[in-house]
């Protein structure tokens, strides 16, 4: 079963635990790095973990939720190797993973419900990036 690591902090909780089954139910198995409760908490500590999982697995994909995914969004995407996409809508993960080879969806918690947060897990997972004049463009991100 392929592991996706996933963390939030305490605004995305709640969606966090959904998504976690929801996970489950589409055959992955999910390793929770946080937060543990709706606690106040920063979203940094947790953005951290989850890059750390997928650029210790290459080709791993993860899932980061907080308030308005903006956040741990660019926490994420200070690490080397890691373009987290902040998505609202399935259409929006979909190009994430099809022109920008995204290794992390991040959730806006506040702003979508659980219904669409699912969707765009699924559609996240389901999509392979397309390379061509896209891979292009991707190493054209520096990693420093």
């Amino acid at each position: 079963m392929t592991i996706v690591p996933i963390g939030s902090d305490h605004a995305g909780y709640q969606l966090k635990e959904e998504i976690k089954a929801y996970l489950l139910e589409l055959g992955y198995e999910a390793k929770d790095y946080g937060t543990f409760s709706e606690e106040s908490c920063d979203y940094p500590d947790f953005a951290h973990h989850v890059c750390e999982f997928i650029k210790e697995h290459p080709g791993s994909k993860g899932v980061l939720i907080c308030g308005s995914g903006n956040g741990i969004s660019m926490a994420a995407n200070k690490h080397q190797h890691i373009r987290a996409a902040l998505s609202w809508t399935p259409e929006i993960a979909e190009m994430g993973r099809l022109h920008n080879d995204a290794n992390i969806v991040s959730l806006p918690a506040r702003y979508i419900d659980l219904a669409t947060a699912k969707q765009i897990v699924k559609i996240f997972f389901e999509t392979e990036f397309e390379g061509g004049r896209h891979q292009r463009r991707v190493d054209k991100i520096p990693a420093c």
